[in-house]
């Protein structure tokens, strides 16, 4: 494991936006809680804790452990509010002691499970708890309780919809969407439901909703929300230029997104264009998908966006929640870190692209996809995957986790994908058996924790690990940056050099939130432990929030 200086590599592109309001410096929960997937919604993912820093981190020691009992997915976002973490699983929420780690209370839902087994963690607002579920619902429990408030449906399971999302909350309201844009007949969609009654407030397209074919919209979505889906129309439909019979499809949303509370603005990070690998289907941008959406978080009207990976035939969604900031410079900062394996950077004032660096290996990137097979990298599970970029206020460095992992995809006949069934996997590739391409033997894997200036995009410095890193990235205020691997290690670096200053095994990939909160007055730092998933090796274990602490 090394760190090392290089130059960034800058580029800049003028993108058409209105202006936005200024950012707040923080945006949500208590100083020692960790109240939101990023913790706060502008998603800095900062911690402003300092009791466990450069000097005394090599003292920390496992306090607790709580074991879920299940072989998952575990990719949940921990939050901790009033002494409690909560976390999820596929099928569960759990409450837990933020101290002791014993279980308050934990509430199962009953369905079918998936293939993914997934579920990316939950929100808090007024006391209760929201989550999505595989079988297409939002859930809203009693945070103190665990008793279910309601549950509301906003996707169809029957044509490969879910929602496995980490939903964000603000202001009475809600923020989901659906995945499972990569199934034939689905598109991404945007929703805000009221958070006392789980009533569809509005619904946005994040692809033409009205040309090709279409997952019809919730029965009760407001007229509003039907009005605001059109004005995205508008700029998005031109772009796509499908044949006859083609459908428009994609855009879905998976992990989690970004909020100005002070300028009422919600950003929402879309999945990639359907069928992945055959662009000439889709030829055009195919927007909104890959892009980031900028939509008033009280309407859903659409505002602005940032088209990030353009003409994409790999897979390369725009797949994480940015980090709204403002850097040393003063300059009002969009930070997005997505699949393609780059850090975007763009002004929030003007919409010009400031920055696009590689935060991973990018090898063949352009070249065309064919029938024997093309290998290119990022593959289609890199660079970074759910979990994004980070802002530390006092070193002005991003902080991106990145998966460097390639693949092979070999194409399939155009024919075949245009006769594609409602819910059938739309890849576009020619190997069924391995619809996203066969990536490369684990032996040839690594991660990167990339620091990059903010204001420039230049790499400050680099840190290579022998695994991916697809965890949370947490810097706190006592200089260091917080992270896990899917080798199971648990790191803390120095924030300003990449030095590392302590690990740990903790037993299983950890590919969940890492986070770090006050409970009795003591920093903790809890991470999201034991990711078995089915398409990402790694050692078979159970589930587990570990929480560490000085001794």
């Amino acid at each position: 494991m090394t760190s090392m200086t290089l130059r960034g590599i800058r580029s800049a592109c003028a993108v058409l936006l209105a202006p936005l309001a200024a950012l707040p410096a923080a945006a949500s929960g208590a100083d020692g809680d960790w109240a939101s997937y990023n913790k706060t919604l502008t998603s800095e993912r900062f911690s402003s804790l300092a009791e466990i820093k450069r000097d005394n981190v090599r003292n920390l020691v496992r306090l607790c452990t709580y074991d879920t009992g299940q072989q998952t997915s575990f990719q949940t976002g921990p939050l901790m509010i009033d002494d409690t973490v909560y976390i999820t699983t596929e099928f569960d929420t759990i409450a837990i002691d933020a101290a002791t780690c014993g279980e308050k209370w934990r509430v199962r839902e009953r369905y079918e499970g998936s293939f993914l087994k997934v579920n990316r963690g939950a929100a808090f607002l007024d006391g209760a708890v929201y989550r999505g579920t595989q079988d297409g619902r939002v859930i809203a429990y009693d945070a103190r309780r665990g008793a279910k408030l309601w549950e509301t449906r906003i996707a169809d399971p029957a044509k490969g919809e879910s929602v496995p999302a980490a939903p964000i909350a603000w202001s009475g309201l809600v923020f989901i969407g659906n995945a499972g844009g990569d199934n034939y007949g689905v598109k991404g969609r945007m929703y805000a439901l009221d958070a006392k009654t789980g009533k569809i407030v509005w619904e946005f397209y994040l692809v033409p909703k009205d040309t090709g074919a279409s997952a019809d919209p919730a029965a009760d979505a407001s007229a509003s929300a039907d009005a605001s889906a059109s004005a995205g129309d508008r700029i998005a439909a031109p772009t796509w230029g499908n044949e006859p019979g083609v459908p428009i499809n994609g855009g879905a949303t998976w992990t989690s997104y970004s909020l100005d509370p002070e300028a009422g603005l919600l950003y929402v990070p879309g999945g990639n264009p359907t069928p992945d690998f055959l662009p000439e289907l889709r030829p055009g941008a195919n927007l909104f998908a890959n892009s980031v959406v900028v939509l008033d978080a009280r309407t859903g009207a659409y505002r602005a966006h940032y088209a990030l990976v353009e003409r994409d035939f790999h897979d390369w969604d725009a797949s994480t929640a940015p980090a709204l900031v403002t850097t040393r410079g003063g300059r009002r900062l969009l930070a997005a870190a997505v699949k393609d394996g780059h850090l975007y950077g763009y002004d929030l004032t003007s919409g010009e692209r400031l920055y696009k660096v590689p935060v991973t290996t990018i090898d063949n990137a352009d070249a065309a996809l064919t029938r024997k097979g093309t290998h290119f990298c990022p593959g289609t599970q890199g660079g970074s995957e759910w979990n994004g970029a980070a802002y530390d206020p006092e070193t002005n460095l991003v902080y991106t986790g990145a998966v460097d992992w390639c693949t092979t995809v070999k194409i399939g006949d155009p024919a075949a994908a245009r006769s594609a069934s409602l819910g059938q996997p739309w890849s576009g590739s020619g190997d069924d058996a391995n619809r996203f391409g066969v990536m490369d033997k684990t032996s040839r894997w690594a991660g990167w924790l990339y620091a990059s200036d903010a204001d420039t995009g230049e790499t400050a410095w680099r840190f290579k690990t022998k695994a991916p890193i697809m965890s949370g990235v947490t810097p706190t205020a006592g200089g260091l940056v917080l992270f896990g691997d899917m080798e199971g290690v648990a790191h803390a670096l120095d924030a300003s050099t990449g030095d590392e200053l302590w690990t740990d095994d903790v037993g299983g990939a950890v590919g969940g939130g890492v986070i770090s909160y006050e409970t009795g007055g003591r920093q903790r730092i809890a991470l999201a432990v034991g990711m078995s998933s089915p398409i990402w090796p790694a050692p078979a274990t159970t589930a587990k929030l570990v929480i560490y602490g000085l001794r």
